[in-house]
C-alpha cells in the first residue's frame, strides 16, 4: 500500500509534466505545418556536386 502513495503522485506529475509540455508546444506553434514534412519526403532533391 505504500508503494501506491508514491507511485499515484508520481504519476499525477508526469502527466500534469506532460500536458504543460504539450500546451507549451501549441503555444509556440510547433504543430502548424503537419504536411510539410510529409511534402518534403516526396521532393527529388538532386545534388548538383559533380
Amino acid at each position: 500500500m505504500s508503494g501506491l502513495a508514491i507511485l499515484i503522485p508520481v504519476a499525477l506529475l508526469m502527466g500534469l509534466c506532460g500536458l504543460v509540455f504539450f500546451f507549451w508546444a501549441m503555444r509556440n506553434e510547433q504543430f502548424e505545418d503537419l504536411d510539410g514534412a510529409a511534402q518534403r519526403i516526396l521532393i527529388d532533391q538532386e545534388d548538383e556536386t559533380p
